[in-house]
């Protein structure tokens, strides 16, 4: 059935709009994906860095706008997302920039992170100026770390080319486990402090 679809093509096409929409959306697994992708020549890396930032800091922006303007109606909605909102607001309070530069990095806080920044009213140029800079060395990170591992996959495998859509679902599963994992730990611990 996949023979015959031609992923060069297909990465060639649309592989940059996938990270933007990826990267705009959630973003690691994508943003993998096209670091492996560069290294196999079917993307530039620079590019593959250029879009996810780009997807990556218009997402937060978003979000941080969402939180200026509904986050006080919003965010006592997100009963899931109590810990995390708590999280986010002490660190907003004790180290405001830096709340806005990792954010993206700290695990569960990617999407209600930048609506508690925006709720918290902090400068929206501030704001948007660390967002630049964090999207900026997350997508540099992430995709390198694809890249990376494309080349350690090649020195394992040889020519990837027949083993993309193999490696595409590996990475999926892979971040997805990860993510599971998190998640129920942290819900583990709710639970415990309940």
């Amino acid at each position: 059935m996949f023979e015959h679809i031609d992923f060069n093509n297909l990465l060639a096409t649309y592989g940059y709009l996938a990270v933007f929409i990826g990267c705009l959306l959630e973003g690691e697994t994508i943003l993998i994906l096209g670091g492996v992708a560069a290294h196999q020549q079917a993307l530039h890396l620079p590019l593959v860095i250029f879009w996810a930032s780009l997807g990556g800091m218009l997402g937060d922006q978003a979000l941080f706008w969402i939180g200026r303007y509904f986050g006080a109606r919003l965010l006592p909605r997100l009963h899931r997302q109590q810990a995390a909102i708590e999280r986010v607001t002490g660190l907003i309070h004790r180290h405001p920039l830096t709340s806005i530069f990792s954010v993206r990095f700290l695990y569960g806080m990617r999407l209600v992170g930048p609506m508690v920044i925006g709720a918290s009213r902090l400068s929206p140029l501030r704001f948007s100026l660390m967002n630049l800079l964090g999207a900026l060395v997350w997508a540099a990170l992430f995709a390198s770390a694809g890249y990376w591992a494309g080349q350690f996959l090649e020195s394992l495998l040889g020519d990837l080319k027949p083993y993309r859509l193999p490696i595409a679902v590996g990475v999926v599963i892979v971040v997805g486990g990860i993510a599971l994992a998190r998640h129920l730990r942290a819900k583990a611990k709710e639970q415990h402090k309940a």
